[in-house]
């Protein structure tokens, strides 16, 4: 049966895009020329190249964490990320992201089916400065890692067929409507006034809460800890994560500008404060500065600035990340003596960072930085109405993001088993579910 789905797919793709002229209509050509501006459109081009290389750099900061027998499957389920959300971002998820509303929570993706309208000719309307595919490309990255950043939850347990089919899911019914919501000008978390520069909520919470539901849908490993198969790895990953992380937020601007420079400031302060305060509690706490504990507690600040990094300053860009850092790290320490088995913390790391990153974005976010935040600036410059904002979108999107994803894994286990067996996991899924070892 899988077989024949396989090959309905691939041939319904190669039929789209042979007759697509017949039913595609270019982007029109403008009665008057757009001027794109140069500097800009070549920056948002290299930082389109930073955001996809952090999804490999993520396969290598998941890879080295696990066990020998499942680096392989760890970090192909990544790679696999960027191949298949490339193709379905394409295909229709771009429209129902970006395309016009549907009472402001997802768009409607006829008028952009294919990439169509989506030219060099436009631009969007948030970003008229830059051709209109050179920003749904860059939005493809964010969409690619989203999903990636999720299987940290379930690594060493998941069969991959089973998880290509909740990544799939989870892009169409999930991260588009987010997408949607927070980012399109209609939409109702972006008329409410709420601010997500470059998605705290639409990537790190909604990845961590649906890594938390997948971690209690699966269940815990038969080997809960095993050894970490290549700490020089994760080290490598966390390097190519805060390398792309200043395409992320500084591209988030969607310009060659001084807001870019706030972001890329606060991007690298946060990350760096965050790593400090993750090894110096580790110290307090009676553990030994570690590898691993630096490379998490940076990523950590990462996450937590994403949501801020172009509303707040440079001194309040390090309070995020140090703060943020502190209350992932002790609930790591409280995720490990529960029951609930997520392998590589992504919820205690994502989810809670980019929860707290939402959150003090209603603290600290400035006009004099962004003046898109307008009157209602942060709740320590005395106004309360953007942090109330901030809060209700955490709360809809929390319980949205779980419930959600809780249901995707159990709709995806009755069509096909989510979990491999208890002889397979014993034998890792390098070698049962790819056929290869190290």
């Amino acid at each position: 049966m899988r077989k024949i789905i396989l090959s309905v797919i691939l041939i319904a793709i190669l039929l789209l895009t042979l007759f697509s002229n017949y039913f595609i209509i270019d982007s029109p050509a403008p009665t008057e020329p757009v001027k794109f501006d140069t500097g800009d459109t070549a920056w948002m081009i290299v930082a389109t190249a930073l955001v996809l290389i952090m999804t490999p750099g993520l396969g290598f900061f998941y890879g080295g964490m696990v066990g020998k027998k499942n680096v392989i499957s760890t970090m192909l389920q990544s790679f696999m990320a960027m191949i298949i959300v490339t193709v379905l971002w394409v295909v229709i998820a771009f429209g129902l992201s970006f395309g016009p509303t549907i009472n402001g929570i997802i768009g409607n993706p006829l008028p952009n089916l294919m990439f169509q309208g989506v030219g060099t000719n436009t631009a969007w309307s948030l970003a008229p400065t830059i051709p209109f595919l050179l920003f749904a490309l860059f939005q493809a990255k964010f969409a690619i890692i989203t999903p990636a950043l999720i299987t940290g939850a379930f690594a060493e347990r998941i069969r991959f067929w089973a998880y290509l089919l909740f990544m799939v899911l989870f892009i169409l019914l999930i991260y588009t409507p987010l997408a949607h919501m927070t980012w399109h000008p209609d939409g109702i978390f972006f008329k409410m006034g709420v601010l997500d520069f470059a998605g705290g909520t639409v990537v790190h919470m909604s990845a961590g809460w649906a890594a938390l539901a997948g971690a209690i849908f699966l269940g815990k490993r038969k080997a809960q800890k095993p050894n970490p198969a290549r700490i020089t790895y994760v080290l490598l990953g966390t390097g190519l994560l805060w390398f792309g992380w200043f395409g992320f937020n500084a591209g988030s601007a969607l310009g060659s500008n001084g807001l870019a420079v706030q972001a890329l400031g606060t991007t690298t302060v946060a990350a760096a404060a965050a790593g400090m305060a993750w090894v110096f509690l580790d110290k307090i706490l009676g553990q030994k500065l570690s590898a691993m504990g630096a490379c998490i507690g940076v990523v950590v600040g990462l996450v937590a600035i994403t949501p801020a990094a172009g509303f707040v300053s440079i001194s309040h860009g390090i309070f995020i990340g140090a703060f943020a850092s502190i209350v992932s790290n002790l609930v790591v320490r409280a995720f490990h003596k529960g029951k609930i088995d997520d392998a590589l913390d992504v919820f205690a790391c994502h989810g809670v960072g980019g929860m707290v990153g939402m959150l003090l974005t209603g603290v600290f976010a400035s006009k004099s930085i962004n003046s898109v935040v307008g009157d209602n600036q942060g709740l320590i410059f005395g106004d309360t109405t953007l942090f109330l904002n901030q809060l209700t979108a955490l709360v809809i999107v929390s319980v949205f993001a779980f419930t959600a994803s809780y249901a995707l894994f159990f709709i995806v286990n009755k069509i096909t088993p989510l979990r491999v067996s208890e002889e397979k996991e014993e034998l890792g899924l390098d070698i049962t579910q790819h056929g290869e070892f190290l």
